[in-house]
């Protein structure tokens, strides 16, 4: 630990003293909501300092310059600023291309209707609903962190302010928008600046976080295959945050991949791939995991045997990929195993099938030969999973010379999601421009102006509400703040470096709010519009005037602004579980029925996106209706998988004619399944039945190993898909209207 450690250290411990000494005792209950200020970590304070620093650096050099509104620059540093250099900058890049919209669109907007409000406002609201639709169809979840969203929300943020600004005086809408360019370039140049100077070991500790990501997740996989080998019933409830951290770890890789600069290759792509392929491992476990439920499908002593070898492995395999870089011997020991299930599924056969020297295992012998046999080779396409993720892993940790895979940011584009949010967006906006035009409101404008803020900000999220109700909180907070400087603080500092001392406490406290997650939405409200409020300027007076008219338009902007977003078209969780339903069963007719064929890793990912959207959306949602509809996902994902695999049987042609009938009628079926109005349900749980069936009494006459094989692996499949028909009866039968009153 240097120096400048120790001193910050101990800077931090006797404001920490001092604060406990001025803390009451009664209140000793409540101090852990406030650790985000007392105590912090440090690099929580070292954000926040950093951060404050940069945005009166950025509010001095706009003063200096003499711009106009320079309080936009100081906003500019929050809005950019994250607490890793991979998020600033990729938060940066997005940014500017929004800047560069919003501005061209805004100057066309005002040239165009300088002198016609009403479709000045249409236009407007129209705008920022546009910028609305694209964010939702590009590439990631809707979170804060995805930045190709925010590139479209600074798009709808800077056509706002600059057409609000520009409309009262058209005449010089070029200027006004040059002027707010330069603000925004001047703070992103700056954070970029100051943020790269606190970078030591970019590169290696970017690696070392991808390595730290796979590590996590393949820990979390393993450790919940062990159990479910082990005979743990309850693998859903564990396997909920192994999805959950897959998505998210993979979410970050991007960030990652601007760390490591110009130097990387594809380690970002193999990163990525591992992690897809670890949610493929998982898929693999669920099909073992039906397998073992069979009824009357007991596990023989060979396959226990080869399950305790696989579960000690699992168990030890992240802390041997941690220890070393060389995964040779890890590859090795899977291989071992590999070859042990291999050999299994072999040794069955040849029991069952005899030889010169033997004869064929009697009928029930020869069933329970069959039950041992899809249990290896469950457990052995497990084990081939796992290999292929530990191989992507380590070419993540080693870059490739002249490699030139790539693995893409996958896009699930819900286009009915994409319309809501571009209307809700267009109908506030619209709305708080009637109230302008109505009201003839002198502070109408600034009214209008944070109303498309908001809008353009969280109309791209899925609850728009909670997220304004959060941002109105910080909103009233920095008003508080801002009227006890305005007040009683900053009319007489006639310098500016005494006012940046001034503003120096109450930026340090927003920076230090951010990076606690309770507060991170009314951080980001306080730390934006504390400058606008204080509106500090070189021939301008910080005064009450212009502060309440200011106030009172933002508290009155955000508080409508979350109002109508509960009114209109607001989200609604039963809606969302119905829809992602009716999908599902969509999705399973169609893989059934495709000329083109999806991939088996868009299947799990696509999946595994509607599992997490779930859980975020959970809300109050009884436990019960949560687990079932968690449980259908899993099990459409299953069935989906395995009806891939028996097209490949298909194409393949191995099969006998009579099994290749047996399973294209099969197909036919599925291809119908569970429509809205239909009945097939029911059907499609027979044919699979009467096909197992059939091929099973086909593979007992069969002499040929290797259709013998074919066929086995069919069978694997079809006891997999009629296991999760006959367990998630409820989520499958589309028979019923509604799923949430059946399941409650």
């Amino acid at each position: 630990m240097n120096s400048l450690e120790l001193s910050l250290i101990q800077f931090q411990t006797r404001i920490v003293a001092f604060l406990r000494r001025l803390w009451p005792p009664g209140a000793a209950i409540r101090q852990d909501h406030l650790r985000w200020l007392f105590a912090p970590g440090l690099f929580t304070f070292g954000y926040a300092l950093r951060t404050t620093i940069t945005s009166l650096i950025a509010l001095g050099i706009a003063l200096w310059w003499e711009l106009g509104s320079p309080q936009w620059a100081a906003l500019t540093v929050w809005m950019v600023a994250q607490g890793t250099r991979g998020k600033s900058v990729a938060k940066a890049r997005w940014h500017l291309f929004g800047m560069v919209v919003g501005t061209i669109c805004a100057v066309l907007l005002v040239a165009a209707f300088p002198q016609a409000p009403l479709m000045f406002i249409l236009l407007l609201a129209g705008g920022i609903g546009m910028f609305c639709f694209i964010g939702t169809l590009l590439p990631g979840p809707a979170t804060m962190t995805n930045y190709r969203i925010h590139g479209m929300r600074a798009s709808g943020f800077t056509y706002a302010i600059i057409s609000l600004d520009g409309i009262a005086d058209p005449q010089h809408i070029f200027m006004t928008a040059m002027s707010r360019a330069t603000y925004i370039v001047l703070g992103i140049v700056l954070e970029s600046t100051v943020s790269s100077l606190f970078q030591y070991r970019l590169g290696a500790r970017a690696q070392d976080r991808l390595t730290a990501n796979f590590l996590t997740a393949i820990n979390g996989a393993g450790q919940t295959l062990a159990s479910l080998l082990s005979g743990d019933r309850d693998v859903l409830q564990k396997s909920r945050q192994v999805f959950a951290n897959i998505t998210t770890l993979s979410d970050q890789i991007e960030f990652a991949e601007v760390e490591m600069g110009a130097q990387r290759g594809h380690e970002g792509d193999h990163a990525r791939a591992a992690l897809a392929r670890v949610a493929m491992l998982l898929s693999r476990g669920l099909d073992l995991a039906a397998l073992l439920r069979i009824p009357g499908n007991m596990p023989g002593a060979a396959f226990n045997a080869t399950s305790a070898k696989v579960q000690a492995f699992l168990r030890d395999m992240a802390g041997q990929l941690e220890t070393t870089d060389d995964i040779h011997p890890v590859l090795a020991e899977l291989s071992a195993l590999q070859a042990e299930c291999r050999q299994s599924v072999a040794d069955s056969l040849e029991d069952e099938m005899g030889s010169a020297t033997r004869d064929p295992a009697p009928p029930a012998v020869a069933h329970i030969l069959a039950q041992q046999r899809m249990l290896h080779y469950g457990l052995g396409e497990m084990l081939d999973e796992l290999e292929q993720a530990i191989i992507q892993f380590d070419a993540s940790r080693h870059p490739l010379r002249h490699d030139h895979f790539h693995y893409r940011i996958k896009t699930f584009r819900d286009w009915q999601q994409a319309f809501t949010n571009s209307l809700r967006a267009s109908v506030t906006i619209f709305g708080a421009g009637l109230i302008w035009i109505a009201t003839a409101w002198s502070a109408g404008l600034t009214f209008m102006m944070f109303v498309a803020i908001v809008c353009s900000l969280f109309a791209t999220l899925e609850k728009p509400a909670l997220a304004t109700k959060a941002f109105l909180g910080g909103a009233i907070w920095a008003s508080v703040m801002a009227g006890v400087l305005v007040l009683w603080v900053l009319p007489t500092p006639s310098t500016y470096e005494v006012m940046a001392m001034c503003l120096m406490i109450p930026m340090l406290m927003g920076g230090l709010a951010f990076a606690y997650p309770a507060l991170i939405l009314g951080a980001v409200s306080y730390n934006l519009f504390m400058p606008i409020l204080l509106g500090p300027g070189n021939q301008s007076r910080l005064d009450e005037v212009s502060f309440f008219n200011t106030a009172m338009p933002l508290i009155f902007g955000l508080w409508y602004a979350m109002w109508v977003f509960r009114l209109v078209l607001p989200f609604d969780t039963n809606d969302m579980r119905w829809q992602m339903r009716t999908s599902i069963l969509s999705g399973l007719r169609h893989v059934a029925r495709a000329r083109t064929l999806p991939t088996t890793l868009y299947v799990v990912e696509r999946n595994v996106d509607r599992f997490v959207r779930l859980l975020t959306n959970a809300e109050n949602t009884p436990d019960v209706i949560i687990d079932s509809y968690l449980q259908g996902i899993l099990s459409a994902m299953t069935i989906g998988l395995n009806i891939i695999r028996l097209r490949g049987i298909l194409e393949r042609n191995l099969l006998p004619p009579g099994a290749q009938q047996v399973l294209g009628e099969m197909m036919a079926r599925m291809a119908q399944f569970s429509g809205r109005y239909g009945g097939h349900y029911g059907r499609t749980a027979r044919a699979t039945k009467l096909a197992i069936a059939h091929i099973q009494n086909m593979t007992q006459q069969e002499e040929n190993l290797g259709i013998r094989l074919e066929m086995n692996g069919a069978l694997v499949c079809l006891y997999v898909i009629s296991y999760e028909l006959d367990n998630n009866q409820k989520f499958f039968d589309a028979s019923s209207p509604y799923l949430d009153p059946v399941l409650s």
